[in-house]
């Protein structure tokens, strides 16, 4: 206990110090947004989705992609989900198709929180496929959102929170 505060400040302070690193962190991740080299995305995936079903990533070839890896615990991811719902409802039509990848949910909690959102694109669940995780530039912290051109190539990749109208600039060419 503090002499000054016997609540404790130490670790009031602590988690204060602890917030405002990850704020920083969410804050700064839209710097994060990098274009790459274009190379080639991996397509030889097969994920169930959040209904069971099986998926091969294989199925979008030929559109734009916005490959978000995500999950449900993660605050940015979420925050960045009624952003993909727009877009999907906005350029689905001309050819995009986000597909979620969530990292680490079991299927009854993804099932649950893509009916919640009312999620209009697919949500393929890579729990325990670090292989996917590897395919993509080694995915080491979420979000993670990849964006793939018509021809299957990576064109930008986003690490942390991106806004919607990045995210557009970026698709709106494409399609």
């Amino acid at each position: 206990h503090d002499r000054e505060n016997p609540g404790g400040t130490g670790y009031a302070q602590a988690m204060k110090l602890a917030v405002a690193v990850v704020a920083a962190l969410c804050l700064a991740a839209p710097l994060a947004a990098q274009k790459s080299e274009t190379k080639p995305a991996k397509f030889g995936f097969t994920f169930k989705d959040a209904a069971g079903k099986k998926v091969a990533l294989s199925s979008f070839k030929g559109k734009v992609i916005i490959l978000d890896f995500w999950a449900t615990w993660c605050v940015p991811c979420k925050a960045e989900i009624p952003g993909f719902i727009e877009l999907q409802k906005k350029y689905g039509e001309k050819g995009l198709q986000v597909v979620g990848l969530s990292v680490d949910d079991s299927q009854s909690m993804a099932k649950k929180y893509v009916d919640e959102m009312k999620m209009n694109y697919p949500v393929l669940l890579a729990e325990g496929k670090e292989d996917i995780l590897r395919a993509y530039d080694p995915i080491n912290s979420i979000p993670v959102s990849v964006i793939i051109d018509r021809q299957g190539r990576i064109v930008a990749r986003h690490i942390g929170i991106a806004t919607m109208d990045v995210f557009e600039r970026e698709i709106a060419p494409l399609l």
